[in-house]
């Protein structure tokens, strides 16, 4: 294990795929000083707003500390051997199939070989699957029809190589930012390097766009169809590479020409101008270095496989693949989806890249573990799995290092599938969460900056996990949690795992074992790396064998691919629509996503008030016309309604936006908000193939949320909301510096607005300390609390007129002593005369506000956004604020 009294760790960031490395040092004042690993391949010192806030993350408020079983602490020896006593009576009355795993890309590779080896190989069923199914399996499906492995043949570098970069599906600027600064820098550097962004919406990765085709949702395939018929058309197939490295051509290109046969065609059901799907086609079509990124909004669809393999066709075609600069690249969505893959973590894979379906890998994988059994068929992909658990099916569920109760699709029914279930067991770092609250079981894991082990990046990279905090006395390592119920189960020769490192040595043992460069995924050579060596390993791509002893940086590029055949396999793709479409009842498409400075449910991220201050309430992006043909205004609240559930929202009428579209972002949950779960909307269809859910197309409905008052409340301590549901029937929760922001509105209507506050707040406050200006006339009241000349709480409330901005007044909790000045500006919401109020949060990473840079382009003449960073900093870091900026540069020069 790693020195954790050293001056410096070098670890790995716990967030997106990127990967990128991070530097740790010991900071007396603040705890800990993260910085970007100058040495790591994957960003090259660069670190986002969310990797250059986790030293807020690390604090161990809200923790969970102890095992508890119904919510009661009990010793570590009690929780083991419940769970194991739980799971084996299951077992032996209804069979393996009735206990399932879901585990996360959140885990370390080591500890998702143990969960996978405990599952597959000893319990004997394949019941184990993984939240990268909601994001990545439609990619894992497609390189596996197409090249018979789970293959990603390029690298990071290729975009720095490429002389055309088509992003798809993916806002990269936003979620992955690292990597898009690197292409940004690319494209500086060579101008002459062309960027196409496809996507329904002008997002933040537009910015640095040549050209953005603003497709209609769902019609990808159709796209990248018409992409290959126009190829064929202009004879820019690479018939050597095809001829002797490719089977299907014929078939591919005959369903293309009938599904796609010219660009009139195309532009007509993609709803885009033809002249810029030619465009789009001459570049590719001109363009040898060309890559193809792409990401959730391609994978997320009942027919994300089919969307994949119609981007793969053309580049195999044209023998674009695996060489510099050139290929599809997939953009993992979680620190170790990657790792997950190469362990067979998803439901229908086995350990190194082997299949269940294939009786040689079976026998293979159960000699090497010398195992009772072996998974001998597919088990329950992740929406099925909690269908099966909702029918009774499986009996008992162990939830690893996710929140399901949040993240899946018609997340009621997820929840009523728990509510049911015999015996679920979590494992999270987190006392309260939203799946812990149906939680048997609960077991402390460790966090992040206390584990030990490697995750994969997309790019095929492994880098270490290292630990330098201290861990709580009674949280433990998943592969120990795993090890320990296993032993009690009966197999304990077979998980005596001292620590991380032994396991990675099994690990990369098996990935060899037998392979004889049958299987992509081979790291064998690092099998025997001492403890020292595993400690120090540095970032490395695979395969990494004898031959190859430092890495890999790109597969497949000289036809060796993993088919029967040895060949790929070109896939005739039939477009299909969306399993539900729009009616009259529900007329507009849900798109769900990422935001810039969150992650998933926000157990992590929700903790830093810097991350939170960007967009603290879940919002619904809604194009001009939907929103006044809805009779909806900007910023009132709204609610969203499928045929699964209901939501409410804050409107942001965007001209960016696609007519006919809403996005809403995917991290809030009932810790943060009181109906904000957008899953709860999502529909629960998934692609036959990939068993990925469709969270990019739902039909939903938008109409205002009446409510009778609105207000918010700045607090030095937390409230809980949830408990003044009569008062405040909507409230979102994000921490602030110092302090608690809380968004509040009404439906139950107050002559006084006092009597409403003196049922949000304990009359204990109510004294000499609480001060309180009401017009009754307007509806409108403001308080506040001061005691000891700090400012503890205050809450402005209206009927109809905006309230003032929180920014100015949420600097007043950061004060040791509130002044005589900003004591008598406070119940104004406005600052004194000679302050600024610095406005919204645009840069994270430096903490720089909206009316900052208005005043600095204004009073400095700045004109560039290089200029902006030399006097403010903004910008400077991860860049993803930078398009805010641009559009702020321009609007002040407008004005």
């Amino acid at each position: 294990m790693a020195d954790t009294e050293c001056s410096t760790v070098k670890t790995t960031c716990p967030y997106c795929g990127v990967g990128c490395g991070i530097s740790v040092s010991k900071d007396t004042e603040a705890g800990f000083k993260i910085s970007g690993d100058m040495a790591h391949p994957a960003n090259k010192g660069l670190l986002c707003s969310k990797g250059a806030a986790l030293a807020d993350t690390l604090g161990r408020k809200g923790r969970l500390l102890a095992p508890e079983i119904n919510r009661k602490s009990v010793e570590w020896e009690t929780a083991l051997n419940k769970i194991a006593t739980g799971f084996q009576e299951i077992i032996d009355i209804y069979g393996p199939d009735a206990v399932a795993f879901y585990v996360s890309g959140q885990l370390l590779t080591e500890d998702y070989y143990v969960a996978n080896k405990l599952m597959k190989g000893f319990i004997g069923a394949a019941n184990i699957d993984t939240n990268s199914r909601l994001c990545m399996s439609s990619s894992v499906a497609g390189h596996k029809r197409a090249f018979g492995s789970d293959t990603v043949p390029g690298c990071y570098e290729d975009l720095e190589l490429a002389d055309l970069v088509v992003l798809t599906g993916s806002n990269a600027a936003w979620c992955h930012p690292v990597l898009y600064q690197r292409l940004v820098a690319a494209k500086t550097t060579r101008p002459n390097m062309k960027v196409i962004v496809i996507d329904p919406r002008q997002t933040a990765t537009s910015d640095c766009a040549d050209l953005h085709l603003p497709i209609k949702p769902g019609t990808d395939a159709v796209l990248f169809n018409g992409l290959l018929t126009h190829l064929k058309k202009q004879q820019k197939f690479d018939d050597h590479f095809t001829n002797k490295f490719c089977d299907g051509l014929d078939a591919t290109v005959a369903t293309a020409e009938a599904t796609a046969p010219n660009v009139e065609f195309v532009a007509n059901v993609c709803c885009l101008d033809a002249k810029d799907v030619l465009e789009f086609y001459a570049y590719f079509e001109k363009t040898e270095k060309a890559m193809t990124l792409y990401s959730q909004g391609i994978n997320q669809s009942s027919s994300g496989t089919d969307k994949v393999n119609s981007i793969l066709n053309c580049h195999l075609v044209t023998g674009r693949i695996g060489r510099p600069g050139m290929g599809p690249f997939s953009l993992t969505g979680q620190p170790n989806a990657m790792g997950g893959r190469e362990v067979g973590g998803l439901a229908n894979q086995l350990a190194a890249h082997m299949e269940i379906d294939n009786s040689d890998h079976r026998e293979l994988v159960q000699k090497f573990w010398q195992s009772p059994t072996i998974a001998c068929k597919p088990g329950l992909a992740a929406v099925d799995l909690f269908d099966a658990v909702y029918a009774g099916d499986v009996k008992a569920i162990w939830i690893m290092g996710t929140n399901p109760a949040v993240s899946m699709p018609n997340n009621s029914r997820v929840r009523q599938a728990l509510k049911k279930c015999k015996m679920v067991v979590v494992s999270d770092c987190e006392q309260n969460t939203d799946t812990a609250d149906f939680a048997d079981v609960l077991l402390p894991a460790l966090a992040w900056g206390e584990k030990d082990g490697t995750v994969t990046n997309s790019e095929r990279r492994i880098s270490r996990q290292r630990p330098f905090v201290p861990a709580p006395r009674n949280a433990k390592p998943d592969w120990w949690i795993i090890s320990e119920v296993a032993k009690r189960l009966g197999h304990v020769s077979a998980f005596k795992y001292q620590s991380s490192a032994e396991i990675f040595r099994e690990h990369a043992l098996l990935s060899g074992h037998q392979n004889n460069a049958t299987r992509d995924f081979d790291i064998s050579s690092l099998s025997t790396l001492t403890q020292s060596e595993y400690d120090d390993l540095a970032p490395i791509q695979w395969p990494v064998t004898d031959e190859q002893p430092k890495g890999t940086a790109r597969l497949l590029g000289t036809g060796a691919f993993f088919t029967p055949g040895k060949k790929a396999v070109l896939v005739p793709v039939s477009p299909q629509p969306p399993e539900h479409l729009p009616t009259p009842e529900y007329p507009l498409i849900l798109n769900t996503g990422r935001i810039r400075d969150q992650w998933h449910t926000m157990t992590r991220t929700g903790k830093s008030g810097i991350l939170s201050a960007h967009r603290p309430e879940p919002y619904a992006e809604i194009h001009p016309i939907d929103a006044k043909l809805s009779k909806i205004r900007d910023r009132e609240l709204i609610t969203l309604e499928t045929l699964w559930g209901k939501m409410v929202a804050r409107a942001t009428i965007s001209p960016y936006q696609k007519q006919g579209s809403i996005f809403v972002p995917i991290h809030w949950n009932d810790q943060y908000a009181s109906n904000g779960l957008v899953d709860a909307l999502v529909s629960p269809a998934t692609d036959p193939i990939s068993k990925q859910p469709e969270f990019k197309y739902t039909p939903v409905a938008i109409r205002r949320f009446a409510t009778t008052w609105k207000a918010f409340v700045l607090s030095r301590t937390h409230i809980n909301f949830c408990d003044k549901a009569n008062a405040a029937t909507y409230w979102v929760s994000a921490r602030a510096n110092n302090s608690w922001r809380y968004e509040i509105a009404g439906e139950q209507h107050y002559d006084n607005k006092s009597e409403l506050v003196r049922n949000l707040f304990p009359k204990s406050i109510f004294d000499n300390s609480w001060l309180e200006f009401e017009d009754v006339a307007r509806g409108n009241y403001r308080g506040a609390q001061i005691v000891d000349d700090q400012l503890i709480k205050c809450i402005f409330i209206s009927n109809l007129s905006d309230l003032p901005a929180r920014d100015w007044l949420q600097t007043l909790f950061s004060e040791p002593a509130i002044s005589s000045e900003n004591r008598a500006c406070l119940l104004s919401g406005l600052p004194p005369k000679n302050q600024k109020d610095t406005g919204p949060l645009i840069c994270a990473c430096f903490g720089v506000g909206a009316k900052t840079i208005i005043d600095a382009i204004e009073n400095k003449q700045l004109a560039t956004t290089d200029q902006i960073g030399e006097a403010l900093f903004a910008g400077t870091n991860c860049g993803s604020c930078l398009p805010e900026i641009t559009s702020i540069l321009s609007n002040t020069a407008s004005a």
